[in-house]
């Protein structure tokens, strides 16, 4: 084995066995590829024929420095990179001829990927996407809370949860569209949810997580139909599935929000959660066309 270099499988058990100590050992920011792992692990790799998900490890003197993971959408979402780093896995990706849509990752990662790229292939990097990590402190449940009770989600509200996660990803801008078909195979499908419902029984909020791995939940997303904000109930929502996180046994409990966004950001930070990195999405344009979205 070389001393450094980057090694690519689309073998999730290789990849685990390699890499799954190094992606435990800083759950809040590898928070996106060790979900994705864990997805293919459990579910096993998409059977429509869609492109496999490669995952790669930079390997140096023995052990882990950094990973990536390129799903069917062919976006790429990395670990924190140097920029020397970050310039020899474009090296390698240029010389297989793979062509990512784009790439996610702290800011300072993605940018120093996005211009390694351009310097590789004469791709434009556009950066289009902006997310900020925060990871539980204390959680602090604000008052007073709205009058009601979380609740976790049932057969009886799946029709509602549909429609709900679809307004999420226009809300987000997020050009796909989610009903009742296409809910198995959406990024939503193996969440476990939880509604805040008025003393009547009425759901007026939602909130996400994912399941407990590596000591980590992310929780996402949390939405709040547009005539129902500006009450409480995102707060209320989010504090009842962080606490249930807590006593799941997570050590980093985990959310994104967009920092363009200032009233989502102190909500968070009063309930607790704490900035841990700002992300950047880019998307590359190849000859001249338009950015490929992913």
């Amino acid at each position: 084995m070389r001393p450094d270099d980057w090694y690519l499988t689309e073998d999730i058990d290789e990849f685990l066995a390699r890499a799954g100590d190094f992606l435990r050992s800083r759950p809040a920011l590898h928070t996106t590829t060790l979900t994705t792992a864990e997805k293919l692990r459990t579910r096993g790799a998409d059977a429509s024929g869609a492109e496999a998900t490669l995952f790669g490890r930079l390997e140096s003197g023995g052990e882990v420095r950094a990973v990536f993971h390129r799903p069917p959408s062919r976006r790429l979402t990395l670990t924190p990179l140097s920029p020397g780093q970050a310039d020899t896995l474009a090296a390698r990706l240029s010389g297989l001829g793979h062509t990512p849509s784009g790439v996610t990752a702290d800011h300072d990662s993605a940018t120093a990927f996005a211009e390694a790229w351009q310097r590789h292939t004469g791709a434009a990097p556009v950066a289009h996407w902006w997310g900020r990590l925060h990871r539980l402190g204390t959680l602090t449940p604000p008052g007073p809370l709205p009058e009601g009770r979380g609740r976790v989600v049932g057969e009886q509200d799946h029709e509602q949860l549909v429609r709900w996660c679809g307004e999420f990803l226009a809300d987000v801008g997020e050009a796909l569209s989610l009903d009742a078909g296409s809910w198995a195979a959406s990024r939503f499908a193996d969440k476990h949810f939880t509604v805040w419902e008025t003393p009547d029984g009425t759901p007026v909020s939602m909130a996400g997580s994912t399941s407990l791995i590596g000591g980590m939940i992310r929780v996402d997303p949390v939405y709040t139909p547009a005539h129902l904000r500006g009450r409480g109930y995102a707060g209320a929502v989010t504090v009842e599935v962080s606490r249930a996180a807590l006593s799941a046994g997570a050590t980093d409990v985990v959310l994104f929000t967009n920092p363009a966004n200032p009233t989502s950001n102190a909500l968070y930070q009063r309930i607790g959660y704490v900035r841990v990195a700002d992300f950047t999405g880019y998307a590359f344009t190849y000859d001249h066309d338009a950015p490929v979205a992913g």
